[in-house]
């Protein structure tokens, strides 16, 4: 359990007028506020808050932290989570997540709402206090003093004490360990690097809108000499591998395409979505935490049925495809993917959980059409930038990107999609619902 704010969280406090120190207190009372307008105009909330501080998370979890992996997915879902309430507790707008505290009427959110996401990230990296402290700086220096701005700024401590209590044992780092022997069908480490098995209490940890991890694990993969396995492997062999003569070059640029895009890139487009559909802050907020909230309950189920079934890799299962008991496929012991492969099983794919959660959710939230969504992605490993504007083109690039990779046989792409939407199709109809 935690045990209170850090220093630099009562560092900033003490900055704090003792009127604000009272209103803190009584918060439970849910005190009106007076709104920062004026007679000559109103002071609008600037919704680029939430933009902006979904930037500097990346900046802090991917950058400073340096995790640029599954992990990430975790700490992106806190500090959305924590900025989703400081927001909607006071605007109103959507129904809070777990939490049933709302805010003063007429609370600034925007100070809420950047003092959430700065106060749940410098409890999980405090080696970033100073780009933190900064973002706080500027973000607080542009917006009106007033009550209406310390009163924001109190209810965001709030949200972000809520998210950091509702998480503080939900098994991170716990003692999960891989110890499957070696045997046909089972996973083991791959080269170049042979990296252990990544994370692997990723598969127990508390979902973040579901009952428990387990709760959407699929079925086992196809058998080793079933007629869908035979089908994949010779697939995978013939379009992924590094030398393959093959694949077109579109193949390649597209599997090039989503090597890089899972971590940092969906939460640049996001950013670029919100804003461009000149979002108010209580929608940009809801975006990012249904989104990333989705993405990360997709992630846990991922890892849970990885963990579960321990399947083999393609590079594995093609250079000992002579232990398989399968007379229809054929052993090519120097055979390598065109991408290296990720230190972890193959059932289900990792990335097309969070590629399908996100594409489901954005279609859900949007409202353009029948899974219409509007989404600009970058990618720096292929040199360029795709634009999607329907889920399912978004998914089916997603799929068929990790079988060119050489990476994944595609029933574990098919399978992992199937994940993700199930898992946000579930949290738009169970949370970040409008109030009635």
């Amino acid at each position: 359990m935690l045990s209170g704010p850090s220093t630099h969280r009562r560092a900033r406090r003490r900055t704090i007028s003792l009127a604000v120190l009272v209103l803190n207190l009584a918060l439970v009372a849910t005190l009106t506020v007076a709104p920062s307008t004026s007679s000559a105009g109103v002071v609008a909330d600037d919704p680029g808050v939430i933009a902006d501080w979904n930037a500097v998370a990346v900046a802090t979890i991917v950058i400073d932290a340096g995790k640029a992996n599954a992990e990430a997915f975790m700490w992106y879902a806190c500090t959305q989570a924590a900025v989703y309430n400081a927001v909607v507790g006071i605007t109103r707008r959507y129904e809070l997540y777990k939490w049933s505290h709302l805010g003063p009427a007429g609370a600034s959110p925007e100070a809420a709402a950047a003092v959430a996401a700065h106060d749940v990230l410098l409890e999980y990296f405090p080696a970033s206090a100073t780009r933190l402290s900064d973002a706080l700086a500027l973000s607080l220096g542009a917006i009106p003093d007033g009550s209406s701005k310390d009163a924001g700024i109190a209810y965001g401590e709030q949200a972000a004490l809520r998210i950091l209590q509702l998480r503080a044992d939900d098994g991170r780092f716990g003692d999960v360990t891989f110890d499957e022997p070696e045997a046909p069908g089972v996973w083991r480490p791959t080269p170049p690097t042979f990296t252990p098995f990544f994370d692997p209490w990723l598969a127990e940890l508390d979902p973040f809108m579901r009952a428990s991890p387990s709760q959407f694990r699929p079925g086992p993969p196809p058998g080793l000499t079933s007629d869908v396995y035979t089908r994949e492997f010779r697939e995978v062999k013939r379009l992924g591998s590094l030398t393959s003569k093959d694949r077109t070059h579109g193949q390649t640029q597209t599997a090039l395409f989503f090597s890089d895009i899972g971590v940092g890139p969906v939460q640049a487009g996001l950013r670029d979505l919100v804003t461009r559909h000149e979002m108010d802050i209580s929608e940009s907020a809801r975006v990012f935490a249904a989104v990333d909230l989705s993405v990360a309950d997709a992630n846990i189920a991922s890892w849970d049925a990885k963990l579960h079934y321990h399947w083999w890799r393609p590079i594995t299962a093609i250079q000992l495809a002579n232990t398989d008991g399968n007379p229809d496929t054929t052993r090519d012991a120097d055979w390598a993917p065109l991408i290296a492969n990720p230190p972890y099983p193959d059932y289900p794919s990792g990335l097309n959980p969070v590629i399908a959660a996100t594409g489901r959710a954005l279609a859900g939230l949007l409202g353009l059409g029948q899974g219409e969504i509007d989404l600009f992605l970058t990618s720096a490993a292929a040199g360029e930038t795709r634009h999607y504007t329907t889920k399912s083109q978004l998914i089916h690039d997603a799929v068929d990107s990790r079988v060119w990779s050489g990476i994944h046989f595609r029933t574990a792409d098919r399978v992992g999609a199937e994940i993700g939407k199930l898992v946000a199709r579930r949290a738009l109809s169970q949370f970040f619902q409008p109030t009635s």
